[in-house]
C-alpha cells in the first residue's frame, strides 16, 4: 500500500498523546469517537487555567477574553463550512441535540397531522427517534428511502417517496455503519422540487469530508465535535437564517433572552436564541483547535489515506469463508468496514481484539433497522482515521486470525 501524497500519518499520529504509550494501542473505533491531538488538549487546558470565566455577560477583561475565544470558534466553523454567516452556527451538545432541537422547534411549530417526512432505512437512532416521538405527538407520517443491493440509497425509490406531501427530508451525509457517502446533493434536489426542507446529519461526514454548505444548500446541517478530534459535549447546528428566524426557541433561560418581565419574554437574535444557559465554554474553545488541526491537513489526501486502510482490510477479508462483509468500497466511501463473522459473535470478537490491543466496535451501532436489513442483530465495525497506519490494520487482521484459532480451528 503506497503512502498518500501530501499526507503523513506518522507525523499526524505523533501529535496524539494517547498513542505515546508503552503498550501499542491500535485504535480503530473513530466512527464512535476520535482521539484528541495535543493542540486540542492544550486549548481546553488553557481555557480552564487562563480563561475561566462565563461568556457574554462580564465586562471585566477575563470574561471578555473567554468570550472572544468562544466566539472565535464560531467564526472558524462558519469558515470551515464554506464561509456561511456566523449567526447561522448554533452550538449544541452534539448531533443528537441538534436534531432534537429541529424536531421540537421546527417540527412542532411547522408540521401537522398527515404531513409526511422522509428518512432513510440506514439512519442512526438519533435521526429516527426524535421523528418517531413527533409522529406519536402530532400524527406526522414517516416514509423511508430503501437501500439497493449494493447498500447505496435507492434514488429511484426516493423520487417516488418524496412528493407534494413531503415537508422534510432528513438523511445522514455518511452512514455510521457502512461508511457510504450518500448522494445528498441529489436527495436535496428532490426535496427542493416539492418545496420540502432538508436536514443532513453530518456526524460521520465532517471528520472526513470538506463540506461547503453554500454548495449543498440544505436547510439544516448538524455534527458533533468529538468525532472530529474535538471534546465531547459540543455540537453544531447550522440552519438557514429565514428558517431559524421563524423557529421558536427550544430551551428557555439565560443568554437566549432579549428582555424578561413578569408579563413575558422577548428573545435574543440568532444564534443566541437557541443557546440557553451557560455553554460548554472550554469544550467549544477546544473544538476551535480541532478545526484548526483539520484545516491544516490536505483533507482529500487524508480521506484517500482512510480509504486505503479500509480497502486493505477489505481485500484481506473478502476471501475469508467465515466473514460476511457489509461494505462495498468505492469513491463514495470513507473507509469504515462493517462485517459479520459466521462463527464468532461480534462481542466475542471485539473482546478478543481488545486482548490484542485493538479497539473496534461491536453491536447494532445505534442503527437497528439497518441491522434487520443486514439480517444480523449485531455486526463488527472497524473505522480507521488520520492517525492510523497499516500496522493498525495488520494488528486487527492478526487478531481475527488468532480468534479463529480459538473459536473456529480448535
Amino acid at each position: 500500500m503506497l503512502a498518500v501524497s501530501g499526507f503523513d500519518p506518522g507525523k499526524v499520529r505523533s501529535q496524539f498523546p494517547i498513542f505515546q504509550q508503552q503498550e501499542p494501542l491500535h485504535y480503530l473505533d473513530s466512527a464512535a469517537t476520535s482521539q484528541k491531538p495535543q493542540s486540542v488538549i492544550d486549548a481546553v487546558n488553557h481555557a480552564y487555567t487562563k480563561l475561566n470565566a462565563n461568556v457574554h455577560r462580564g465586562v471585566y477583561r477575563l470574561s471578555e477574553a473567554a468570550t472572544k475565544a468562544f466566539e472565535d470558534t464560531r467564526d472558524k466553523i462558519a469558515q470551515f463550512l464554506g464561509n456561511v454567516p456566523r449567526e447561522q452556527v448554533i452550538f449544541t451538545s452534539g448531533t443528537t441535540a441538534s436534531i432534537n432541537l429541529v424536531a421540537r422547534s421546527w417540527g412542532e411549530s411547522e408540521l401537522k397531522a398527515g404531513d409526511e417526512i422522509v428518512l432513510t432505512v440506514s439512519e442512526h437512532h438519533s435521526n429516527l427517534v426524535p421523528w418517531h416521538q413527533l409522529a406519536a405527538k402530532i400524527g406526522i407520517v414517516i416514509k423511508y428511502i430503501p437501500l439497493k443491493d449494493n447498500l447505496r440509497l435507492d434514488l429511484e425509490a426516493a423520487k417516488e417517496l418524496i412528493s407534494s406531501k413531503t415537508k422534510l427530508v432528513a438523511c445522514a451525509h455518511v452512514s455510521n455503519v457502512l461508511g457510504i457517502i450518500h448522494p445528498i446533493k441529489e436527495v436535496i434536489a428532490l426535496a427542493k422540487k416539492v418545496g420540502a426542507k432538508t436536514l443532513i446529519d453530518g456526524a460521520q461526514a465532517v471528520p472526513h469530508l470538506s463540506t461547503s454548505l453554500s454548495e449543498l444548500d440544505c436547510d439544516f446541517y448538524c455534527f458533533s465535535s468529538h468525532k472530529m478530534l474535538g471534546p465531547t459535549g459540543v455540537g453544531v447546528l447550522y440552519g438557514k437564517k429565514q428558517v431559524l428566524d421563524a423557529m421558536p426557541p427550544f430551551l428557555g433561560g439565560g443568554d437566549m433572552i432579549e428582555s424578561v418581565s413578569l408579563e413575558g419574554s422577548t428573545y435574543a437574535p440568532l444564534p443566541y436564541k437557541f443557546e440557553a444557559g451557560t455553554p460548554a465554554i472550554a469544550e467549544v474553545i477546544g473544538l476551535g483547535a480541532a478545526v484548526d488541526f483539520l484545516t491544516s491537513l490536505d483533507r482529500q489526501s487524508a480521506l484517500e489515506h482512510d480509504r486505503q486502510l479500509g480497502q486493505y482490510a477489505f481485500e484481506s477479508l473478502v476471501n475469508n469463508p467465515h466473514v460476511t462483509l457489509h461494505t462495498q468500497p468505492g469513491d463514495d466511501w470513507i473507509g469504515t468496514l462493517t462485517f459479520t463473522h459466521k462463527v464468532i459473535h461480534p462481542h466475542d470478537l471485539a473482546a478478543f481484539q481488545d486482548s490484542q490491543g485493538v479497539c473496534i466496535r461491536a453491536g447494532h451501532h445505534c442503527a437497528q433497522p439497518l441491522m434487520s436489513i443486514l439480517k444480523s442483530p449485531a455486526t463488527t465495525r472497524m473505522s480507521p482515521y488520520i492517525y492510523n497506519d497499516r500496522s493498525d490494520i495488520d494488528a486487527f487482521l492478526a487478531a481475527i486470525a488468532k480468534a479463529e484459532d480459538v473459536f473456529v480451528n480448535h
